[in-house]
């Protein structure tokens, strides 16, 4: 009889993509059939994966929703999320259950006082380990994103660029301090003498057409708003190079197996969730102001720098940036 097991991750795109190699080799190490407990909104990055048998979202209505988690009669439930809503879940169940441990005492120690007591492991790793007794092993083969053929964007006849041969820049994240400003994007822009396409959701339509404005005369195409996540990672796929900040498009980019350029705001490497490719060696360069000691100033971020100065992202060197994303483009 094949084993039935439960995986939950609830957020966000990033951490999502980041949980894919635990599903892979439960499928394919145990001959596991996964179910994904996720919200809706971020479903459509699981829906063509190979190793994920359902997907059930999120729902207010609780019960309703245990009812349908109950009919599966899972061995075993992975809580890679391990909050207050998923032990509800677990206790509802009333099933065997393994948990991620987020390690939050050592990120508030690492933010709090800058004494940094965290693994140096990648959280993707330490997501398999959270099944490691069960006695698969990673398998090294990175993260997994697949693209459905109807989100697949054809880059030539949309927006009149020829694939590999573009730079894709990532405009938002969820939190500002992660982000270069709209002035530092422009300069960006002129300086690397390459085609390039924005990239984000509606949020960064304003941030978008600013900087827009600031790079008439050269080949700059904004779509910003204008794309679902899967028709995101495909413009990220057919890119050169991509330069992003600490978000979920970086992941995506990795995932895709993409060269990358990521420039770091108030947050750092240290937490574990920096481009992951497994064994595959795909170049990527990290910029960060490392000297800076109120970085980390959260593990997440804020909406404006707490100091007032913002120099972990305003003392960037963007020639530094442009010629490491020039010199990855032209390498492919």
């Amino acid at each position: 009889m094949t084993r039935k097991i439960l995986v939950i991750r609830f957020s966000s795109i990033g951490d999502i993509i980041l949980t894919t190699p635990v599903v892979r080799v439960l499928s394919e190490q145990l001959g596991a059939e996964v179910h994904f407990l996720t919200k809706p909104a971020f479903a459509p990055l699981l829906q063509a994966n190979p190793y994920i048998s359902r997907i059930i979202t999120l729902s207010d209505d609780f019960e309703s929703m245990i009812e349908v988690l109950r009919s599966h009669e899972y061995e075993l439930i992975v809580d890679l999320h391990h909050n207050i809503r998923t032990q509800r879940i677990k206790m509802a169940l009333k099933r065997p259950s393994k948990a991620f441990h987020k390690l939050n005492f050592q990120k508030w120690l690492l933010v709090r006082f800058g004494i940094n007591r965290l693994p140096d492991i990648h959280i993707v790793d330490r997501y398999l380990s959270t099944v490691s007794d069960l006695g698969i092993k990673p398998d090294g083969k990175g993260l997994d994103l697949f693209i459905p053929l109807e989100n697949k964007v054809n880059v030539h006849f949309d927006f009149g660029l020829i694939p590999n041969s573009y730079v894709a820049i990532v405009t938002g994240a969820a939190h500002q301090t992660k982000c270069m400003t709209t002035e530092q994007m422009i300069r960006l822009c002129h300086l690397l003498h390459k085609p390039v396409i924005l990239l984000g959701g509606k949020g960064e339509m304003e941030k978008a057409e600013a900087i827009m404005h600031g790079t008439e005369t050269i080949n700059v195409v904004n779509a910003c708003g204008t794309l679902d996540l899967l028709q995101s990672a495909s413009v990220v796929n057919q890119s050169g190079v991509v330069i992003t900040p600490d978000t979920g498009l970086m992941h995506m980019a990795a995932a895709l197996r993409k060269p990358q350029v990521v420039v770091w705001g108030n947050t750092v490497p240290e937490f574990g969730m920096y481009p992951y490719y497994g064994d595959e060696k795909i170049p990527w360069v990290s910029f960060e102001q490392d000297h800076l000691k109120c970085r980390p100033c959260s593990k997440l971020g804020y909406q404006q720098c707490p100091k007032g100065h913002f120099k972990c992202m305003l003392d960037h060197d963007l020639e530094a940036i442009a010629s490491a994303a020039v010199k990855l483009i032209d390498s492919n």
